[in-house]
């Protein structure tokens, strides 16, 4: 079972909210969101509630200054944190659907594992929509797991541009979320 702390200051000063499942809008436990530690299990982190907005990753361990911790996630800025969703720990195989286009069109291609780049391997420079079979993953918009990123778990993704995450151009890499957690 995930647990998360969140603080309203910098190296976990001030009033504090504690999370074990996804919270679709820290603001009504908490004015900002300054600083926080992971105690178990994995997190991704938005700065806008119920989900949307651009996206941070966060496992095991502390986090005292968020702002400056903000770049290293691909976020602009970690300050407004305003909502999290717990990843569940799955154990067993990977597989994705991945489309060229959005609507589940244009080149197709199986993912099972980790792909650094997928101009690289599948000679494919973007994918717009996916269709998650098994597990969780994260999608980069830069080679090598860089840049902004989005989380998708089981289920069908029509438009990654439609999930909220601010100025994403194009997906390049994507890698599952195994034992990080």
């Amino acid at each position: 079972m995930g647990r998360i702390t969140f603080f309203e200051e910098r190296n976990f000063q001030g009033r504090s909210y504690e999370c074990s499942t996804d919270c679709s809008d820290i603001q009504m436990h908490l004015s900002r969101c300054n600083s926080c530690r992971v105690d178990n299990g994995c997190f991704v982190v938005y700065d806008r509630p119920n989900f949307m907005g651009n996206q941070g990753f966060l496992r095991r361990g502390e986090y005292p200054d968020l702002q400056r911790m903000g770049s290293m996630m691909g976020m602009m800025t970690m300050e407004n944190i305003r909502s999290c969703r717990m990843i569940p720990m799955h154990r067993g195989q990977f597989r994705m659907k991945i489309y060229e286009r959005e609507n589940f069109s244009g080149q197709m291609h199986e993912l099972m594992d980790d792909c650094e780049s997928l101009q690289d391997r599948f000679y494919m420079s973007d994918c717009q929509s996916c269709n998650v079979l098994d597990g969780h993953w994260l999608m980069f918009e830069q080679p090598n797991f860089r840049g902004r990123m989005l989380y998708v778990r089981p289920g069908e993704y029509r438009n990654l541009r439609d999930m909220g995450v601010s100025n994403l151009s194009r997906i390049s890499s994507i890698k599952r979320v195994m034992d990080l957690c």
